[in-house]
């Protein structure tokens, strides 16, 4: 009797085990990943617009604008999620610039 219930015991903890890794993600948690990527994109955007300031106001290779893309770097290399994004985008800067 008791090789039955260690065995009814092992099935139930492997059964919560299932449900428990497919509960959906709390709403709290996505809630907060998607505030902390609206808030990298905005930085993002606004390094790339001080940049495009730069450039005009100074020339492409100005001292001005070799520090607001290093910012602009800076920004894409704290935001990893957007990877993917900002490569395609830091390509099409690079086409621009």
């Amino acid at each position: 009797m008791t090789r039955s219930i260690r065995i009814l015991c092992i099935a139930l903890l492997m059964i919560v085990g299932l449900v428990g890794s497919t509960l959906p993600v709390p709403a709290q948690d996505r809630d907060d990943r998607n505030n902390r990527h609206s808030q990298c994109e905005k930085r993002v955007h606004q390094a790339e617009d001080r940049l495009r300031d730069a450039i005009q106001r100074h020339g492409e290779g100005s001292k001005q604008a070799r520090k607001r893309h290093e910012q602009l770097e800076q920004a894409r290399r704290n935001c990893p999620d957007m990877d993917r994004h900002n490569d395609r985008d830091h390509d099409h800067d690079h086409d621009q610039h």
